[in-house]
C-alpha cells in the first residue's frame, strides 16, 4: 500500500510540475492566450490538491 501511494504521490507530483512548467513556457510566450493560460492554472491547482491529498494519506498510512 505504501508503495502505491509512494508511486501515485510522485507521478502527481511530476504532473503537477509539467503543468507548472507548460504555464511559465506559455506565459513567456507573446501570443499566450488567457483562456489557455487560465485552463491550465486550474489543472495546476487540481493536480497539486490531489499531490497534497496523496501525500497525506501516505503519511497516515506511514504511520501505522
Amino acid at each position: 500500500m505504501k508503495t502505491l501511494l509512494t508511486l501515485l504521490t510522485g507521478l502527481a507530483m511530476l504532473a503537477t510540475f509539467g503543468v507548472m512548467l507548460a504555464g511559465m513556457l506559455g506565459l513567456a510566450k507573446s501570443d499566450a492566450t488567457g483562456s489557455r493560460s487560465n485552463r491550465l492554472m486550474r489543472w495546476r491547482v487540481v493536480l497539486q490538491g490531489i499531490t497534497l491529498a496523496l501525500f497525506a494519506l501516505l503519511l497516515l498510512a506511514s504511520r501505522h
